[in-house]
């Protein structure tokens, strides 16, 4: 189909890329991402006509945070702008007259690793993003599942503990609540709290305290074997674990692909993940494993694979 052209929506900054078939990204723009709603679709619309400078451009795909449609033309619901069944798609072509389809932003990234990264080889993949929260995306018989309304893989909003702690979803005891970025710092700074002593190095990082711990203290720690930085990764991976188990009750995949921020600290994370993934899979000693791998795309997976999306044919026919 030609060049198409992928949207990160980002929390400080909106990317737009041009991406060949191959996944290579040609050129890129980027600007602030606005306070209102409608300011961002304006900023849509600038980073895609900075991206298309002096290409041919045949579609657009924006990754949206959000439920989005089946038709991937509306967002229903998005937490963290005011995007209450927000016409986007509607919106941005009229303003950069260019076929425009709209997708959830860890679906796309899942798309991404799918095709151009940790996932190529494979026909059925799953994939999680551990961030700020914990997001993903369902590859099944080589084509992206969004379930009939379109938001499937909300993996992150799957109540693992009855009652548990308050998600900013409304519901309690939600995944990501347990594996996530904002969960690894909880726990350290909880167990930082209660013994001290076995923190030295992680408290020397930041200010001190344990109220000063940040995400990117945890993983220096850890890496020089500080205990409580070390235990609050495997706490993490200990629930990221026994999710995966329970995904592969539901859809049997080959192999998992985790991305997201905390991904990058590799093995420090991947290891135990998969053990507690094995410790916890029913039937574990007796059947087939799926690998658990790393993504390999970063921070550009969502953008490549929204730019991909824009060329798959409309899912509804």
């Amino acid at each position: 189909m030609g060049l198409t052209i992928g949207v990160d929506i980002g929390g400080t900054k909106i990317a737009a890329g041009v991406v060949d078939e191959e996944g290579n990204i040609l050129s890129t723009h980027k600007v602030p991402t606005p306070g209102t709603p409608e300011a961002i679709v304006d900023a849509i619309a600038a980073a895609v006509e900075g991206a298309r400078a002096g290409h041919e451009i045949v579609g657009v795909g924006i990754g949206a945070a959000g439920y989005v449609n089946r038709q991937r033309s509306t967002v229903y619901f998005a937490p963290n702008i005011d995007w209450r069944q927000e016409p986007l798609k509607e919106k941005v072509e009229a303003r950069v007259h260019l076929p425009v389809v709209v997708e959830n932003d860890a679906n796309a990234a899942a798309w991404g690793e799918y095709k151009f990264g940790a996932g190529k080889g494979h026909r059925n993949v799953i994939c999680i993003t551990l961030g700020t929260g914990l997001g993903g995306g369902i590859i099944i018989g080589n084509k992206l599942r969004r379930g009939h309304f379109g938001v499937a893989a909300e993996f992150g909003h799957i109540r693992m503990v009855p009652d548990g702690l308050l998600c900013g979803c409304g519901s309690q005891g939600c995944w990501e609540q347990y594996a996530s970025g904002r969960a690894l710092v909880r726990y350290a700074k909880q167990r930082a709290k209660a013994t001290p002593e076995n923190a030295e190095l992680l408290l020397s990082l930041g200010d001190g305290t344990p109220e000063g711990i940040e995400g990117k203290h945890i993983s220096m720690a850890a890496r020089q074997g500080d205990p409580v930085a070390v235990d609050s990764y495997r706490e993490l991976a200990r629930w990221a674990g026994a999710g995966l188990a329970d995904l592969a009750s539901l859809f049997d995949p080959s192999a998992f692909i985790v991305g997201g921020g905390l991904s990058d600290e590799g093995e420090l994370v991947l290891d135990p993940i998969r053990k507690s993934y094995k410790r916890w899979l029913v039937g574990g000693n007796w059947r087939p494993v799926a690998d658990v791998i790393a993504a390999q795309l970063g921070n550009e997976a969502g953008l490549v694979g929204a730019a991909d999306l824009a060329r798959e044919p409309d899912p509804t026919m």
